[in-house]
This record gives C-alpha cells, sequence and structure tokens, in this order.
C-alpha cells in the first residue's frame, strides 16, 4: 500500500504544480489586463469591454484550481485548538474522518460542476456580453479544480487509513 500511495502522491503532486502555475499565470494576466485598463481608461478616458469579464475568469479559475494546489501544500486553514487537547490516537481517528468528508464533499462538488459544464456545452450557453464566451470554458475551472481537490483528500483519506501516518509518527520517534 505504501508503494501505491507514493506512486499516487508523486502523480498527483506533478499535476497540482502544473495547476497552481496556470493558476499563478492567470492572476499575472488579471493584473496586466487590469493594469491596462486603468492605463487606458485614465490617459485615453477608453474604457475597454473586455478587462472586466476576462479578468473575473482569470481570478475564478484559478481560485478553483488554487484549491487542490493550497490543500496539498496544507495551507488550509485548521483549527487546532480541538486538535492540542486530543491523544495522538484520537487525532489519527478525526485525521481520517475529516478526509472522509472532504473527499465526499469534493467528489460531489466535482461530479456536479462537470454535470453544469456539460449542460453549458450541450446548451451552448454564453456570456450575456460583447465577447459572448462559451460558459463552458470557464466553467471548466470547477471541476478541474475540484477533481484535484478530491485527489487530495482520497490520498490523505488512504494515507490515514491504512495507518501510514501512524507508522510514519512512530519512525520519527
Amino acid at each position: 500500500m505504501r508503494n501505491f500511495l507514493a506512486s499516487f502522491k508523486a502523480v498527483l503532486d506533478k499535476i497540482t504544480y502544473l495547476a497552481g502555475c496556470f493558476a499563478g499565470f492567470l492572476i499575472f494576466c488579471c493584473g496586466i489586463m487590469i493594469s491596462y485598463e486603468v492605463v487606458v481608461r485614465g490617459l485615453f478616458n477608453t474604457p475597454t469591454e473586455w478587462v472586466m469579464e476576462l479578468s473575473t475568469y482569470c481570478v475564478t479559475i484559478a481560485g478553483f484550481l488554487g484549491m487542490g494546489v493550497t490543500y496539498g501544500a496544507k495551507k488550509h486553514i485548521h483549527v487546532d485548538i480541538l486538535l492540542s487537547k486530543l491523544s495522538k490516537t484520537q487525532c489519527s481517528y478525526l485525521a481520517i474522518i475529516t478526509t472522509f468528508i472532504g473527499a465526499v464533499y469534493s467528489f460531489i462538488f466535482f461530479v456536479k460542476g462537470a454535470e453544469m459544464v456539460q449542460q453549458s456545452f450541450v446548451l451552448n450557453n454564453c456570456a450575456a456580453s460583447t465577447l459572448g464566451t462559451p460558459l463552458w470554458i470557464p466553467q471548466l475551472s470547477m471541476p478541474v479544480g475540484m477533481g484535484i481537490l478530491f485527489l487530495h483528500t482520497l490520498y490523505d483519506f488512504l494515507y490515514n487509513a491504512s495507518g501510514c501516518a501512524r507508522s510514519d509518527e512512530e519512525v520519527a520517534k
């Protein structure tokens, strides 16, 4: 089981790294677009119609892609006040329960997001804007980002449930 988890984690880390790079690039593009809008509006008094729409898409896509990146880096917000009062065994059981709940939640979010993208694609839904962006393009970030988050929570669940976490703690002693 340990070898499977190590391979799974290696592949997942590569996928997460690519998602993080793309999310960072989108945030950079958002900054460039907004800077362009400020200059064009301020100097030439000619606002654009596309900057608000595209920058919103960039931030939304980066947000969904960044969820798995943040979770994988153990940077999600968590409250330690309860954990500090529990024993290591109780913390282990709590980790199994919470990662299972997280995996279920992110999987449901993934499935519903994929259904939304499919519906938008089939119905050819487009944004009611000058660009008329097909909505499935920005919506695709939801199932992709939640899929990455699901894989991370699934890994943590399998890792905790298999006892790897407990055996690693014993080795560290």
